[in-house]
C-alpha cells in the first residue's frame, strides 16, 4: 500500500464568514498542497469539521476537491461514526469513482469493547470496496483500539491495510509494527510525533501542519523515510513551535489561522468550534515572520 505511504494531509474546509463553504479557497488549499508534494490527500477528517458538514456538502467537498486533483495523488475519504449501520449505509450509497480508500475512525461515545471495535470495522471492512484505513485517537473518541484488535483485523482483513495512530502511546506503536504484516501500515496522527514513529518502522502521517507548510513538511517525511534523521530532524525542529500552536485552540482553529495569513483561506470554522484566540493568532504571526514562511 504505497499509496498510503509518506505525508497525507488531513484537509481543512474552508468557510465563508457566513460559514457556507468557500469553494474557491478549497481549490487554492488543494493546489496549494499538491504543488508542496503531498503525497495523499484525506478528506472529511476531524480537520475537515467533518461532523457539522451535511451529507449534500460532503458529496460537494468530495467531487470538487477530486475534479482538481485530476488523479495526480491517491485520495482518502473519511467515513466514520457511532453507529456501526448508518456507517455501512454511507459506505454502500457513496461512489467510489477516484477515491482510493476510507479512514474509519473509531466510534465515539459508545465507549465500545474491544469486542464492539472488532465488529464494528469487520462491518466496516466488509462493506468497504477500497482499502481501510482505521483510525485510533482515543483523546476524542474515549476509546482505544488496542494492539491486540489492530493485529487481528489486520490479519483477518485483506483490505484493513494500515492504521492512524494517534494513541500517543508508542508502546502500543511498536507492538502493532512488529506483530502486524510486513505490508500493514502504522501511520502517525500526530505530527509532533512524526519523526519518532517513522524511526520506530512507521510509514509517514497524516498531517494538519501538511496544509499550510506541505512542501517543508514532506520534504521532513521524505527524509526520515530514508533514514536521513539528522536532516528531518532539523526540519521537525524548524516547526516545532509552530505544530504546537495549531493545537492550542482546538484543530483546526490554529491552521486556518496560519492559512488566514498565507493568504489561502479565510479565519472561519463552525460552532461548536471558535476561532483562535487574539493571543494565539498574534503569536503565529510572530511565528511567521520569525521563520520568514509569509
Amino acid at each position: 500500500m504505497k499509496k498510503f505511504t509518506g505525508m497525507g494531509v488531513a484537509m481543512v474546509t474552508p468557510f465563508k464568514n457566513d460559514c457556507s463553504i468557500d469553494f474557491k479557497s478549497l481549490e487554492r488549499v488543494t493546489n496549494h498542497i499538491l504543488e508542496g508534494a503531498a503525497d495523499f490527500l484525506v478528506l472529511l477528517g476531524t480537520t475537515s469539521e467533518a461532523v457539522t458538514l451535511s451529507c449534500e456538502e460532503k458529496d460537494a467537498v468530495v467531487s470538487y476537491v477530486k475534479e482538481i486533483n485530476n488523479n495526480r495523488i491517491p485520495i482518502v475519504v473519511g467515513f466514520g461514526g457511532n453507529n456501526t449501520q448508518q456507517v455501512v449505509n454511507s459506505i454502500k450509497n457513496a461512489d467510489f469513482d477516484g477515491v482510493d480508500g476510507i479512514l474509519s475512525v473509531a466510534p465515539y461515545y459508545n465507549k465500545p469493547g474491544q469486542k464492539g471495535l472488532y465488529q464494528h470495522f469487520k462491518a466496516v471492512a466488509s462493506a468497504s470496496p477500497v482499502p481501510v484505513i482505521l483510525y485510533n485517537v482515543p483523546g476524542r473518541t474515549s476509546s482505544n483500539i488496542s494492539s491486540a484488535t489492530c493485529t487481528r483485523l489486520a490479519w483477518d482483513f485483506e483490505n484493513i491495510v494500515a492504521v492512524k495512530e494517534a494513541s500517543g502511546n508508542f508502546t502500543q506503536v511498536m507492538e502493532i509494527i512488529r506483530d502486524t504484516p510486513d505490508d500493514f501500515l502504522v501511520i502517525s496522527g500526530d505530527d509532533l510525533i512524526a519523526l519518532p514513529m517513522i524511526s520506530l518502522g512507521g510509514s509517514g502521517v497524516i498531517s494538519v501542519l501538511g496544509n499550510s507548510f506541505p512542501a517543508e513538511w514532506s520534504e521532513m517525511v521524505g527524509l526520515a523515510l530514508k533514514g536521513k534523521f539528522k536532516q528531518a530532524s532539523e526540519i521537525h525542529y524548524k516547526f516545532l513551535e509552530m505544530i504546537c500552536l495549531l493545537f492550542e485552540d482546538g484543530n483546526p482553529a490554529g491552521v486556518k489561522s496560519v492559512l488566514s495569513q498565507l493568504g489561502i483561506c479565510m479565519n472561519s470554522v463552525r460552532l461548536p468550534l471558535t476561532i483562535a484566540s487574539r493571543s494565539t493568532h498574534s503569536r503565529i504571526t510572530v511565528l511567521l515572520d520569525d521563520l520568514k514562511l509569509k
